[in-house]
């Protein structure tokens, strides 16, 4: 093993790369490769074992898909006959698709020579048999997935395979894919080329690079888990259980966060509590976790990415353990869950510009990746932290992990500078709202959404196929209901807004201006009067008819 240092910097021309695959890069608009990219592409295109470390967002994806385009072309120059060259692992069915995107963003100008699909989706196996019948160049799947077929000979690697790829390494241990893993590699052949990559290097990755790699590199880039602070700025605010509710509420209606947003919580119960919370003032929303339908979260990230609606409601992919040993570990659920969902991990939601933790997350890792939905590439982000009594040694452990990377002492979380009194107004709105989101209506709202989707989803499979204008409207922050509405919260009174807000919420603070006499061109009290009388009917009318008769 041999830790990679300084080199020479390059550029994409530099690495003799196909035409096509540069003419394709270009067309992508990437003007120069990452860190991450410069320095694996060259290891890689050597056939070297390579295990990828580097932060969420900085580009490992196209790190391996190049080099593994790049061989295959080389491969096809001398090729007598078409097999399947290699194989990409990933933990989540949207990761899976998300890297498939990739491919073939990257193959388009050699899409004919080199073809890529993706077997993740759960459905039957044999209705995915003509894919593998074709024998595609790059099978992506996830491990149970890749097994399935495997097992069943749908796909046979044994003396064709030349590359194994392992992306987000380090969540297919604790996705609970050991097993899995250690059988596809029994029917693959004895030698390969194999790159894993992950954004840490925790245990479970150094347990898979003794399963998977030989004599690899390790290239770990000396950067920081996180964009740095003059890009992503950290906040925390504190605020318990029962304010939480009402700070969200009026952040968003004060419009004090703007932009693309992420919201996260530590369940999938209370991604639906904030939802139908949020309903009640006309806040649209969706929600993202491990119980909806594959094709549905896959629909979700994707319209939010294209900017059809702007707050996603996330859970942490904790949720989708058995059981987990922190501070704030709860019952162990009794829910069917589906292992191959992540949220916070490996989901390519572009453009976010604030992530929301609503519960704090429950480890270091888990407020690494979710704060890397942000600030990714070269734009700007912030993390805004809700942090109780009982979160905060939680903070503490993830500032103090973090402020490894920073040459900055000082404190890595600034103080979100917010008087709750100021919104005590909000306040009283909030609790009647929050309290009407019961466990009932919860329920109730989970098994509405998920019928919903099944309905939109299959019964009108054939129809959106045919009219894929009508398959983009479909929404998924549509309203559910289960809480009774009240028109009159979705508008916000002016005596509520804070006078330093006013104009940031459109609200004037201009005054009305009192009348004033004695001024060229206002009318004198007498006329005034004189005025009043004349236009009212009742004081202006005169009487005739009823004179007194004088004596005689």
């Amino acid at each position: 093993m041999a830790d990679v240092g300084d080199s020479k910097a390059c550029n994409f021309h530099d690495m003799e790369l196909d035409d096509r695959i540069l003419k394709a890069i270009a067309k992508l608009r990437w003007t120069e490769p990452t860190l991450i990219q410069e320095k694996a592409i060259p290891l890689l295109l050597e056939g070297k074992d390579v295990l990828l470390r580097a932060r969420t967002g900085s580009g490992k994806t196209a790190a391996f898909a190049i080099p593994v385009i790049q061989k295959i072309l080389n491969y096809k120059q001398v090729a007598k006959e078409q097999v399947v060259k290699a194989l990409v692992l990933a933990p989540s069915k949207e990761l899976c698709q998300q890297i498939h995107k990739n491919f073939l963003e990257l193959t388009d100008k050699c899409c004919r020579e080199v073809r890529c699909v993706d077997i993740s989706p759960q459905v039957d196996l044999s209705s995915q048999r003509p894919l593998l019948i074709e024998l595609p160049d790059i099978v992506i799947a996830t491990p149970s997935r890749a097994l399935a077929h495997l097992k069943s000979q749908n796909l046979v690697l044994k003396h064709s395979l030349e590359f194994l790829v392992i992306d987000e390494a380090d969540l297919i241990f604790s996705f609970g894919y050991e097993d899995e893993v250690k059988e596809v590699i029994s029917f693959l052949p004895a030698v390969y080329q194999a790159i894993l990559a992950s954004a840490t290097l925790s245990d479970d990755v150094v347990n898979l690079k003794k399963l998977v790699l030989h004599n690899p590199v390790t290239l770990k880039l000396e950067e920081p888990e996180l964009a740095p602070a003059s890009q992503l700025t950290h906040y925390h605010l504190a605020a318990e259980e029962d304010d939480k509710a009402a700070i969200l509420y009026a952040l968003l209606k004060l419009h004090l966060v703007r932009g693309k947003t992420i919201i996260f919580v530590n369940s999938v119960d209370r991604c639906y509590k904030l939802k139908l919370y949020l309903e009640q003032f006309k806040i649209p929303t969706c929600v993202l976790n491990s119980e909806l339908p594959a094709n549905v979260r896959c629909h979700s990230v994707h319209q939010f990415n294209q900017g059809i609606y702007d707050i996603i409601i996330a859970s942490d992919e904790k949720a989708l353990e058995e059981s987990y040993s922190g501070p704030l570990a709860g019952k162990k659920s009794k829910r069917k869950k589906d292992k191959e969902s992540g949220v916070s991990r490996g989901i390519d939601f572009q453009f976010v510009s604030n992530v929301i933790n609503f519960d704090f997350p429950l480890d270091v890792h888990s407020y690494v990746h979710r704060a890397g939905r942000t600030a990714r590439g070269n734009n700007q982000g912030t993390a805004l932290s809700f942090v109780s009594v009982r979160e905060r040694p939680l903070m503490e452990q993830v500032e103090n992990h973090l402020k490894q990377g920073y040459s900055d002492d000082g404190s890595l979380f600034k103080k979100y500078e917010f008087k709750m009194e100021e919104v005590e107004g909000f306040r009283y709105r909030s609790k009647d709202a929050w309290r009407a989101v019961t466990r009932i209506a919860v329920r109730e709202a989970r098994l509405k959404e998920i019928k919903q989707e099944i309905f939109n989803s299959e019964k009108l499979k054939s129809y959106f196929v045919d009219n894929p204008r009508d398959f983009q409207v479909l929404r998924h922050d549509k309203a559910l209901h289960t809480v009774k509405l009240q028109p009159h919260l979705a508008d916000v009174p002016d005596y509520l807004v804070p006078h330093s807000l006013k104009r940031l919420a459109g609200v004037s603070n201009k005054r009305k201006r009192p009348f004033s006499r004695g001024t060229t061109g206002n009318i004198s009290k007498t006329k005034a009067r004189y005025e009043a009388k004349r236009n009212n009917p009742l004081l202006s009318m005169e009487f005739s008819g009823f004179k007194k008769k004088k004596k005689s």
